[in-house]
Parts: structure tokens; sequence; C-alpha cells
């Protein structure tokens, strides 16, 4: 889920930058910072949209630049145990797929997609059903739940979310848009 929080955090102003310390500099060096860090309370920091207060700066005993302490508001994006989330599928491969949700990604294993039996077809780069000739490929728009979440703070790549799609609702959007067109063909047929 995306939110935008409040958040203060301290920079380190280099010696060239210290005749003009402004908001729209300590926003630049904030976003250089934190954008794509993972944290375990607030999630993935997305960007910082605003400065709100620059405190007074602080030397260090031999280090260059001054410190400022600075609050500021943040895009975040925090995946929450449950949450049904539409993404992308941006890598297939033969235990299943990699779904883009925001800034990172989903696993939605090959047992988790369908109660049909998947087949990794490596040159299409899919995974195909034989029984009802479904497939599921690079690019495809999917619906998934997450069901699990391990967030590594030091490496976010390492970060794991686990994905569903086997529950009603959930799946490809074309499977999805399919169905319910066969629901409504046979409701009308009545």
């Amino acid at each position: 889920m995306y939110k935008r929080v409040r958040l203060t955090d301290t920079v380190e102003v280099p010696p060239e930058a210290l005749d003009d310390v402004t908001p729209d500099l300590i926003k630049r060096l904030l976003q250089d910072k934190l954008e794509g860090r993972m944290d375990e309370e607030v999630g993935s920091i997305v960007t910082v949209t605003t400065v709100h207060d620059i405190g007074e700066g602080a030397v260090i005993p031999n280090r260059p630049g001054v410190y400022y302490k600075a609050e500021f508001d943040a895009l975040t994006f925090d995946p929450e145990m449950q949450e049904v989330v539409d993404g992308e599928v941006v890598e297939v491969v033969s235990f299943g797929a990699f779904v883009g949700i925001g800034p990172v990604d989903g696993l939605l294993h090959v047992s988790q997609i369908s109660d049909e039996y998947l087949a990794f077809d490596e040159e299409g780069q899919m995974l195909a059903s034989r029984e009802s000739n479904n497939t599921l490929g690079v690019g495809d728009a999917v619906r998934g739940r997450i069901v699990t979440k391990s967030i590594d703070e030091r490496n976010p790549r390492e970060s794991k979310i686990g994905l569903t799609a086997k529950q009603p609702g959930l799946g490809k959007h074309g499977w999805l848009r399919e169905a319910r067109q066969q629901e409504e063909a046979a409701a009308e047929g009545e």
C-alpha cells in the first residue's frame, strides 16, 4: 500500500553547498540517501516529496560536511499481509512468475497460480496449461494477494514477498475477464 508519511532524518551537506542550504538542496540530498531504501516500519521509500523543517547544522570532528536534521514527507510503499495487489509479470521462471508490485517484485509460485498443471515454456518465457490453454507470460497483468513478506533492510533486493492467485477474483486479468463473460452469458441463457 502506498502511504505518505512524515519522517525525520539527518543529512550531510558537503562544504561546497554550505553557502545555500535550502529546502530544495536538503530534499535532493535526502532523495539521494533514502530513495529505494527499505525500512521495516515504513516500507520502501519511493520518494521524498516535501521538506518541512531544517534544524541547525552540526559539525562533527574530522568530517568536512555539516549535518542537518530535517523533517520531511515521503511517499512509501509498504506491502501488507493479505493485501490484494495488481501488478505486471516481469519475469517467468520454472518455479513461477515474478510480479512487479510498486517498487518491489513479488513471487507468484507456480503452485499458487492455478489448480491446473502449468508447464514452463523457456523459449516463450511463459507458463502454460495443457488443460485450458491458459498462459501466463511477461507483460501480463495479474491480481494477487500478499501471503508472505520478509523485509531485508540492509539489502532491499533480498526482500521477499510471496503472492497467491488461487482465490476467487485473483489471477491473470484476462482469465478473470473471460470467467466474468462466461458467467454473464450463462445468466442470459437461463
